[in-house]
């Protein structure tokens, strides 16, 4: 533990070094800020002095680094706390750091250059280990098409191939049923010398990707790959006629002894799941390379569409800005629309992610209308944003990185809370202090702040 957060120190050294040498300025953003409506919950603050209002702890400092940027402070950069009341995972925590950083007159691939150069410095000079020059970088759909994933871990080398134009034709329902619904997936994975997986194995694997949704998964063991037909071994053979069987041996690049694994059901469900087949079979089979493989993912769509609330939800954060290409199509057609995002991965973990931002007030407001937010509601939550942009705001954009999590990934270490100095536990509290805890009634009086017991229903 001594040694990480030694590690940790080291890192954020020349972190602040690059930045401190390439003229950005360290400023302190409000711990105490205003509620926001998108993104994860609000740690709600109350406040003595103004009866029944509330501070909220910030997600993150970005809209006043971009109130900086219109400032006039072209170069900002903190590495600052940040908190979201979230459901916990290995990576994420209640309280975390990041690095946060935004400039002005800068467009994506110079952000993207400087960014590269200050972690190959943070590599070279901490871990005396050299990162590719330049970082690789993937589109969006690439990504999601190849590897089933915005975050590919591209040291393991298996991918996806699409099979839905050769189902769509067959018999079988479960296959040709998704390859000709718009928003369904058949793809395939090759899994090299796969044919040694005992069944009780290959069960196992499915009861993995039942994890996120996927239904079965149907597979095709490679004997004798001369024999064509006969030289294979599968359940859902007889389903399949003899030119689809082909066309998937070809596409899939086989040879004797593989095996095939299929996902098919709606995009999401076959994307999710097979690519965490995809990373789970690396790992299992010994499969993941040496090294570290670092690439930005670029070319994102602007929304995501919410099924339960019938709605538009920004894929990043609303302050991103689409192509200038596609703004006419936030109000025709916002599920085709693309933005100016870009997140850098490494070895299948996000550590940062960034974006040119919205610098135009009318364009703010086309975004927040795509995702329902009223002018009246936009106005009251952001007034102060959308009155800043009135008086003209250079083209500005930045990043974001996720300090615990490159320091995790940096230190060999399986979990953030391993890098962090007083982490939470699972369930958000702390076993050094006993937070969170009860407050007097004294307290909660001068906060004008009244407990309401849980009816039995609601506790259920």
């Amino acid at each position: 533990m001594l040694k990480r957060l030694q590690l940790r120190s080291q890192i954020t050294i020349e972190l602040r070094k690059y930045l401190d040498q390439n003229g950005f300025l360290d400023i302190e953003t409000p711990m105490l800020t205003k509620a926001t409506p998108e993104g994860a919950r609000d740690y709600l603050v109350p406040s003595r002095t103004h009866e029944g209002s509330f501070f909220a702890l910030p997600q993150s400092p970005q809209l006043f680094k971009q109130l900086l940027m219109m400032s006039g402070l072209d170069r900002y950069y903190q590495i600052v706390r940040c908190f979201r009341d979230e459901d916990l995972r290995a990576d994420r925590q209640p309280e975390f750091t990041q690095l946060d950083i935004e400039t002005s007159f800068l467009d994506e691939d110079t952000i993207m250059t400087m960014m590269e150069e200050m972690l190959r410095q943070v590599f070279a000079h901490v871990l005396e280990v050299p990162l590719h020059d330049p970082f690789p970088r993937m589109t969006y759909a690439e990504a999601m098409s190849r590897y089933g994933s915005d975050k590919p871990d591209l040291r393991i080398p298996l991918e996806l191939v699409d099979l839905g134009d050769v189902m769509q034709a067959v018999e079988f329902k479960v296959f040709s049923g998704p390859a000709t619904d718009p928003h369904g997936r058949v793809a395939a994975l090759r899994l090299p010398k796969g044919g040694e997986l005992t069944r009780k194995e290959i069960d196992d694997y499915t009861a993995f990707v039942a994890i996120y949704g996927a239904k079965g998964l149907a597979y095709i063991k490679v004997n004798q790959l001369a024999k064509g037909r006969d030289g294979l071994q599968s359940p859902i053979l007889k389903f399949l006629p003899d030119e689809a069987i082909t066309t998937i041996l070809q596409r899939t690049g086989v040879e004797d002894g593989d095996l095939i694994f299929f996902g098919a059901d709606k995009a999401k469900v076959v994307n999710e799941s097979l690519g965490a087949l995809r990373v789970k079979l690396g790992h299992d089979r010994g499969l993941v390379e040496y090294g570290w493989r670092p690439l930005w993912v670029v070319d994102f769509p602007m929304f995501e569409w919410d099924e339960e609330a019938k709605r538009w939800l920004s894929l990043h954060h609303p302050f991103t800005s689409p192509k200038e290409e596609h703004l006419d199509l936030l109000e025709s057609d916002p599920g085709n629309c693309h933005s100016r995002a870009y997140d850098i991965v490494l070895n299948g973990t996000e550590v940062g992610g960034g974006s040119m931002r919205i610098y135009r007030e009318h364009v703010q407001r086309m975004v927040f209308k795509a995702l329902g937010i009223g002018d009246q509601e936009a106005q009251d939550k952001f007034g102060f944003l959308l009155d800043a942009l009135k008086y003209g705001c250079p083209p500005h954009g930045g990043i974001a990185f996720g300090l615990d999590r490159l320091v995790m990934l940096m230190s060999g270490a399986q979990s953030i809370r391993d890098v962090m100095a007083f982490p939470k536990t699972q369930t958000a509290s702390c076993l050094l202090t006993q937070a969170p805890s009860t407050v007097s009634e004294a307290q909660l009086r001068e906060l004008h702040i009244k407990l309401r017991k849980k009816p039995a229903a609601e506790k259920s």
